[in-house]
């Protein structure tokens, strides 16, 4: 695993919290005795990589799909994918905004 791997443009996701009470207070973990806001550099790597993934298990998907229904716009085939994974749920919409990017760009080699 190489933290590096991960581009930049790949999202980064923040932890919301709800904790009732009068006095102000923060969302934080405790990770091996370190209270971390967000999440960790390792998470961020393993979200980008199963999305990674997923891109390079939609490219054959989307391959037929351009190929079945010749001169429609690409845009149409990427929208399709983007609502079945949507309803899917397997990553966030940031994510998954970030994977038909990618998904993209893989169509285009």
């Amino acid at each position: 695993m190489n933290l590096n791997d991960v581009p930049e443009d790949f999202p980064r996701s923040t932890m919301s919290s709800v904790v009732t009470g009068v006095q102000p207070k923060i969302g934080v973990r405790e990770i091996d005795g370190r209270y971390v806001a967000g999440e960790t550099e390792e998470e961020r790597y393993e979200r980008w990589d199963i999305c990674e993934d997923l891109a390079r298990q939609l490219l054959p998907v989307a391959q037929k799909d351009e190929t079945e229904h010749a001169g429609q716009p690409r845009e149409k085939t990427l929208w399709r994918i983007r609502i079945s994974v949507s309803r899917k749920g397997w990553c966030s919409e940031d994510e998954l905004d970030w994977l038909i990017g990618r998904l993209t760009v893989l169509l285009r080699a």
